[in-house]
């Protein structure tokens, strides 16, 4: 039985590399570098008629030199006008798949969009699937694949993501590398000539790596079927949609970056609610959100507890509340009484919970435990996470480091940092109910016990509290749809 087209794509039992170079500023060479460099298991060629080999693999002359059955996947970093034959050879030798680099087609003009029109009927009368053209490229971390013309290669992890702009894609992977919560699959569009960002997201739909998926459109050319199937996609796994050309001046950039046409922008934010899909107005938020449904479970309700060593933090995650759909609770009668048992009495005695730096040593887990277990809390943002290993940074760079012997109390701070943290995780998986930690530290200080323990076992640490209380509020959302949906 032949494997469906998109297998092909993102688990590729072998891969060519056409127009390979030598130059390492060229398409060919940071394609070839990056296959190998991502450790991908199977076999790999480079076409270079110039060359007797580049990077250790032997050149060959074309693809038409391939081994038969050799390969299931050719990407294509040639000039345009070289596709078709490429197509051609790649289809003689058994591969069913090509992600075409190249440039110069629909996005060019006129010639360029009958160029990649006449592309498609080849690769359609030859049984090919073809991604791009005017691509970046794809990764499929579960195969090793790194098949893409640009950096990074992101950590493995449960997010999918699918664009229309591979400097977006790239986005979605650098904030990957950032935070520790990775990348299942990641593919550049590009112009979309037979595959669009829905047919990934529907491929994703069913991948058993992927948690939660990401997509950044431009145009939409069908949006009744473009709904339709995001519906499909949602009911299986949570989707953050972002929109490029929302204005008149970006509509026009996004069609001579892609060739997309415009889609009035009301009425595609109606149509994904319906579908319910979650519309993100920034890549930062998309990013947010999709990696809050890829580690969190979903909310079973609206009502929110704030947990805060500061009240700083607390006011800022109040007001946020205050403008979401989610319910900042007051703080039940028990609890209060509960926590009045482990801290001076000048705490808050409201939520949020500011603890005033009243805490002792196992305070904040102690508390952690107590909120996520109220039957009246269905969520909780924890900030201030961090502060004390914080302090230990600071001191270890300090001049009285060894005069004053100050590695004992750093290691005590970091080793209760990364409690807290692993308190908040366990918490989260024992109760189901979404435990959203927040704190800058995880942006300026990435190697900070407490955001650093949350990205080791794949969590997220948000880099701000109004940023968590978003993120929240599209779990809910989201949480809500499917509730519908299911009846």
């Amino acid at each position: 039985m032949s494997r469906p087209p998109l297998d092909l794509l993102f688990n590729p039992q072998g891969i060519v590399v056409a127009g390979a170079s030598t130059h390492p500023g060229k398409f060919g060479f940071v394609a070839l570098h990056n296959v190998l460099a991502g450790g991908f298991d199977g076999p790999v060629y480079a076409t270079n008629p110039d060359q007797p080999s580049i990077l250790g693999v032997k050149a060959l002359e074309s693809v038409a030199d391939i081994p038969e059955g050799a390969a299931d996947l050719v990407f294509v970093c040639t000039p345009p006008h070289t596709c078709s034959e490429i197509l051609r050879s790649a289809a003689s030798r058994g591969i069913g798949a090509a992600f075409i680099a190249s440039g110069g087609f629909r996005e060019a003009g006129s010639e360029g969009a009958r160029a990649e029109e006449e592309l498609v009927q080849l690769a359609r009368s030859l049984g090919m699937v073809v991604a791009g053209p005017n691509g970046q490229g794809l990764i499929s971390n579960p195969a090793k694949l790194a098949a893409q013309i640009v950096a990074p290669i992101p950590p493995p992890g449960p997010i999918a993501v699918a664009s229309q702009s591979g400097n977006l894609v790239s986005a979605f992977m650098n904030y990957a590398a950032q935070s520790g919560v990775g990348i299942s699959r990641a593919v550049s569009a590009g112009n979309a000539a037979m595959l669009g960002v829905v047919d990934y997201l529907v491929w994703f739909a069913g991948d058993p790596h992927t948690k939660a998926m990401a997509a950044y459109v431009e145009g939409v050319e069908d949006g009744p079927a473009f709904a339709a199937a995001v519906k499909r996609v949602a009911a299986a796994k949570p989707v953050v949609l972002v929109k490029g050309g929302t204005t008149p001046r970006g509509a026009q950039a996004a069609a001579s970056h892609t060739g997309a046409l415009a889609t009035d922008d009301r009425i595609f934010d109606g149509m994904v609610r319906q579908s319910g899909a979650v519309r993100a107005q920034t890549i930062e938020e998309a990013y947010d959100a999709v990696a809050a449904f890829a580690t969190q479970p979903l909310p079973a309700g609206p009502r929110t507890l704030v947990l805060s060593s500061a009240g700083g933090w607390g006011v800022i995650a109040a007001d946020a509340l205050s403008k979401s759909k989610l319910e900042l609770i007051p703080l039940p009668a028990d609890l209060k009484e509960a926590i009045d048992g482990l801290v001076p009495p000048r705490w808050s005695r409201s939520n949020p919970i500011d603890l005033a730096g009243g805490e002792s040593r196992d305070t904040i887990p102690e508390v952690i435990d107590l909120v996520a277990d109220h039957p009246e809390v269905d969520a909780v943002i924890y900030l201030g996470m961090g502060i004390q290993a914080n302090t230990a940074s600071h001191l270890r760079s300090g001049p009285y480091f060894e005069a004053a012997e100050l590695a004992r109390i750093c290691e005590y701070h970091e080793r209760q940092d990364r409690r807290f943290a692993q308190a908040a995780a366990d918490a989260s998986a024992r109760t189901g109910k979404p435990i959203l930690a927040a704190t800058e530290l995880g942006i300026t200080q990435p190697d900070n016990a407490g955001p650093a323990t949350l990205a080791a076992q794949g969590s997220y640490c948000f880099p701000s509290a109004d940023r968590a209380v978003r993120a929240l509020h599209h779990l809910w959302w989201y949480a809500r749809w499917r509730k519908r949906l299911l009846g």
